[in-house]
C-alpha cells in the first residue's frame, strides 16, 4: 500500500513479542508447554483422582489411564535446578529405594532370603520383557547395576573390612578393579558406530528412493541404471568375509535390505537399525539395557572388556567375603554351608549380599559366554536372532551355539 500523493510504499510496524520471564529454580515447563511449579506436583491431575476413585471402589483401571497417570508423575518428578527444575528420570528411582530395602529384609531370615533373592531376577525380567515389547529406552537396568557396584562395596567397606582378615592390599586391588569396571562402562557408553545420515551414500535415484520407501510392496521392479560395482556392492572383506553367501548387490531384494526407510541411508553390510534407540548402527551386535544402548562395531570391545573385568572383581570380592564370615572353610562349601552366619545380623547382611553378587555375576557370566562364542563363529546377536526367527538357523550345545547358516 501507498500513501495518497506518495510513492513511497508504507511499512508496517513490527510487533514486538513479549519476552519470555526466566524461570526460577522451581518453575518448569511442562508437557503441555504451560509454566508450572514444583510445588503443585499434586495438583490438577484427574487421571490420578480417577484412579484413586475406582481403587477404593474396587473396579479396574484400565491401561490407558494407567499409562497417562506415569506420563503425568514423570513429567512433575523434578528436582529445583538453576534456570529452571530439572526432570528426574522416574525409572532410576526403585533401584535406589528398593535394593537396599530387600537385602536387608533378606538377611533376617534365611527363607526370607530365599524368597527375596528368587523373587528379585523374576522381576528384573518381568521388567525387561515389558520395556522390550513396548519398544521403550528405560534407565533401570543401568541405575540396578551402578547401585548395586556401589552398594556392594560399601556393604564390603562397613561390615568386611572391619574384621580384620582383609588386607590394604587385597582392598586395593578390588578398589581398582571397581574403577575399572566404571571406565570400561563409560567406554561402552560411547558412540557404538552411528551411521551419520550426510556421509551415507546417496547413490539411489529419487524414483528408487520412492519405491524403496513404499509400505506394503512386495513386488518390484529392476532399478534402471544401477551397476553391480556401485555402492550397494562396494563391501570391503573387512565388513563381510563371506560375501558369496550374501544375494547380489544390484537386486532389489538386497537393495531394500540395505535400505533403512528411517534414518533415509544405505546401510554398509551387518549394519541394522535399533528400533530402541531409533538409528542404525555399524555392525550391531545388540541392544544392551545395562548400558542403556546399542552394542556395535565402535564399543564392542569396550563391551566385553567391562563384562570380563566385573566378572573378575565380582568373583574376587566373593571370595573375600566368604573368606571371612565362614573362615576356615572352601567358597564353594561356605556358599552353601556356613552355620551361624545369621546369628549376626552384619554377618547375615554380608552373606545375602554375596548370594546377591553370585546371582549378578550368574547372568553376566552367562551374557559373556555369548559373546564370546558369537565371536568365535564371526557372528552377531542380531544375526543369531534374526536366523531363529526365519528358522534358518539351528541350535547346538544346548542352545548356548547357534548356527546361523550364513558362515562356513
Amino acid at each position: 500500500r501507498t500513501q495518497k500523493g506518495s510513492m513511497k510504499p508504507v511499512k508496517k510496524k513490527k510487533t514486538e513479542e513479549p519476552e519470555l520471564e526466566p524461570l526460577c529454580c522451581c518453575e518448569y515447563i511442562d508437557r503441555n508447554g504451560e509454566k508450572n511449579h514444583v510445588a503443585a506436583c499434586l495438583c490438577d491431575c484427574q487421571d490420578l483422582d480417577e484412579g484413586c476413585d475406582r481403587w477404593i471402589t474396587c473396579k479396574s483401571l484400565q491401561p490407558e489411564t494407567c499409562e497417562r497417570i506415569m506420563d503425568t508423575i514423570s513429567d512433575r518428578l523434578r528436582i529445583p535446578w538453576l534456570r529452571g527444575a530439572k526432570k528426574v528420570n522416574i525409572s532410576i528411582i526403585p533401584p535406589l529405594v528398593l535394593l537396599p530395602v530387600f537385602l536387608h529384609v533378606a538377611s533376617w531370615h534365611f527363607l526370607l532370603g530365599v524368597v527375596v533373592l528368587t523373587s528379585l531376577p523374576v522381576l528384573a525380567l518381568w521388567y525387561y520383557y515389558l520395556t522390550h515389547r513396548r519398544k521403550e529406552q528405560t534407565l533401570f537396568f543401568l541405575s540396578l547395576g551402578l547401585f548395586s557396584l556401589g552398594y556392594m562395596y560399601y556393604v564390603f567397606l562397613q561390615e568386611v573390612v572391619p574384621r580384620g582378615r582383609v588386607g590394604p592390599v587385597q582392598l586395593a586391588v578390588l578398589t581398582c578393579g571397581l574403577f575399572l569396571i566404571l571406565l570400561a562402562l563409560y567406554r561402552a557408553k560411547k558412540n557404538p558406530g552411528y551411521l551419520n545420515p550426510a556421509s551415507s551414500d546417496r547413490s539411489l535415484s529419487s524414483s528408487q528412493l520412492e519405491l524403496l520407501n513404499r509400505k506394503g510392496q512386495e513386488k518390484t521392479k529392476g532399478f534402471p541404471g544401477t551397476d553391480t560395482s556401485g555402492s550397494l556392492n562396494n563391501r570391503t572383506a573387512k565388513d563381510d568375509p563371506k560375501g558369496s553367501s550374501r544375494m547380489p548387490a544390484g537386486s532389489p531384494t538386497k537393495a531394500k535390505e540395505d535400505w533403512c526407510a528411517k534414518c533415509q541411508l544405505v546401510r554398509p553390510a551387518r549394519a541394522w537399525h535399533c528400533r530402541i534407540c531409533g538409528i542404525c548402527v555399524r555392525r550391531m551386535d545388540h541392544h544392551c539395557v545395562w548400558i542403556n544402548g546399542c552394542v556395535g562395531e565402535s564399543n564392542h570391545q569396550a563391551f566385553i572388556l567391562a563384562l570380563f573385568i566385573f566378572l573378575l572383581t565380582s568373583v574376587y570380592g566373593i571370595t573375600l567375603t566368604l573368606d571371612t564370615i565362614c573362615r576356615d572353610r572352601s567358597v564353594f562349601t561356605a556358599l552353601f554351608y556356613c552355620p551361624g552366619v545369621y546369628a549376626n545380623y552384619s554377618s547375615a547382611l554380608s552373606f545375602t549380599c554375596v548370594w546377591y553378587s553370585v546371582i549378578i555375576t550368574a547372568g553376566m557370566a552367562y551374557i559373556f559366554l555369548i559373546q564370546l562364542i558369537n565371536i568365535s563363529y564371526n557372528v552377531t546377536e542380531r544375526e543369531v536372532q534374526q536366523a531363529l526367527r526365519q528358522k534358518t538357523g539351528r541350535r547346538l550345545l544346548c542352545g548356548l551355539i547357534v548356527d546361523t547358516g550364513l558362515l562356513g
